[in-house]
């Protein structure tokens, strides 16, 4: 169809959306208790080869839960889901790893102080910005 056509029946042009996958980072202060909190996201969108981590930690909930946890020790370990997501040198050993595995690796089940929760998934046409729309919505 037209674009003319389009708009004299009504119909626009919808931005190309394709299938993502995010899991919430979540933070586990206290690993026997199981008391935890969001404390980012990882968003995967095969199609267009994106796989990026955003990350926030909220060092009063962290507090509340465990007021002798090791803040620098957590935000490192956040920081190191946001590096393995870009990969490059930073990524360590994940350097040369495509998205997907990236993706895959860091949403593996681990009994840690900085957790993944399950996987969930949606439509995206813009992963970049989906990103931060979660971020907001399930951790800030």
């Amino acid at each position: 169809m037209t674009e003319q056509n389009a708009s004299a029946t009504g119909e626009r042009d919808v931005p190309a959306r394709d299938v993502f996958e995010y899991a919430l980072v979540r933070v586990v202060p206290r690993v026997e208790r199981g008391e935890q909190f969001n404390a980012g996201v990882i968003l995967y969108c095969r199609a267009r080869s994106f796989v990026a981590a955003r990350t926030h930690l909220d060092e009063t909930r962290l507090r509340a839960l465990d007021p002798a946890a090791d803040v620098e020790g957590i935000r490192a370990a956040l920081g190191a889901v946001e590096r393995i997501c870009a990969g490059g040198a930073a990524a360590g050993q994940a350097e040369r790893d495509e998205a997907g595995r990236r993706f895959r690796w860091l949403i593996a089940p681990r009994s840690t102080v900085v957790q993944p929760g399950p996987v969930h998934t949606g439509l995206t046409a813009d992963p970049g910005a989906d990103l931060d729309r979660l971020l907001d919505l399930l951790v800030r």
